[in-house]
């Protein structure tokens, strides 16, 4: 070795410890889990001349804990193990507690590595939704069942869910025609259900990096940037329906619209996943809903219509 010259050692990424690999998604799995279950099994009790009461639950609160963690993991874990086959380096499920109207806001996993090909990249998109579908279908069962059907009181107060199409044929189904003057009150685990077929609808919608713009590029790579620009206008025009679409239109114009290429954007998807991307649209038609949380002022209800399901 030349005087004044001395060895140098490539080194990779230290090795991370037990916490950065799996203890912070243990950690807010455990802290959504209590914050769904409080969610689910609190309830405010008016006892008329009594005043109010906060009452509690315990057994509807763990099934929709059950319901809406079995459908939030399928779905990471569908995005997770696609992954892990195509070796691309991904964090497990990083859940989001927050006390909203199943005590969770969802969660994510964090791709750290480029995706190899368009056949990996959709692969991985379309795990999730469907694997949560899949699990949410025997939820929807369930809670269809034990929903009730109750008067429809406009002008009283709560707050009315949107029905998607799915949610409207298996109610029919189990509870045959509801006329105009009552409504399908759903338990914990028709919640669950709603907000499992709604999370999915949203991450199909094909913009940008969501689920639905991972198969958008993968299957049609050259129209996807003009597709996921009609879809975040067409997400601005559901405004209408609704102030929910106001921070989903402002967080899909801030994450983007365009999708980032592929190592090997030249590997083509072939026939069979064309067929999936196929089914993968109509999962999201039959789970979409524009109007997805209607609360229930009376000139806001005269102003869009009326939901047909109403919420516990």
């Amino acid at each position: 070795m030349a005087p004044g010259r001395y060895p140098v050692w490539l080194l990779g990424p230290p090795p991370r410890s037990a916490w950065q690999r799996w203890g912070r998604n243990l950690a807010l799995f455990l802290l959504t889990a209590v914050s769904v279950f409080l969610v689910g099994s609190s309830e405010v009790l008016s006892v008329p001349g009594r005043g109010t009461y906060l009452v509690f639950d315990y057994g509807s609160g763990l099934r929709l804990m059950a319901g809406v963690l079995g459908i939030l993991t399928s779905h990471e874990m569908g995005h997770y193990l696609a992954c892990r086959y195509y070796g691309v380096d991904a964090t497990l499920p990083f859940f989001i507690p927050f006390p909203s109207l199943v005590g969770t806001l969802g969660a994510f996993i964090r791709i750290r590595a480029p995706i190899p090909h368009r056949r990996a990249l959709f692969d991985i998109g379309v795990a999730g939704p469907l694997a949560g579908f899949v699990v949410a279908l025997p939820v929807l069962w369930l809670g269809i069942r034990e929903a009730r059907i109750i008067p429809f009181d406009p002008q009283g107060d709560g707050i009315f869910l949107g029905d998607p199409l799915l949610f409207q044929w298996v109610a029919r189904l189990v509870h045959g025609p509801l006329s105009d003057e009552v409504t399908l009150g759903v338990g914990s685990l028709g919640l669950a259900a709603w907000f499992g077929l709604f999370v999915t609808a949203l991450n199909l919608i094909p913009i940008g990096q969501l689920d639905g713009g991972h198969v958008t590029y993968a299957v049609l790579r050259r129209h996807a940037q003009r597709i996921s620009q009609v879809g975040w206008w067409v997400c601005v025009a559901l405004i209408y329906f609704g102030p929910n679409w106001i921070l989903w239109a402002v967080l899909l114009r801030v994450l983007g619209r365009r999708h980032p290429p592929t190592l090997d954007d030249s590997v083509p998807v072939g026939p069979a996943r064309v067929a999936v991307a196929a089914l993968a649209l109509v999962v999201f038609v039959v789970c979409f809903v524009p109007n997805p949380i209607i609360f229930s002022w009376p000139d806001f209800f005269e102003a869009v219509g009326l939901g047909r399901l109403a919420g516990r």
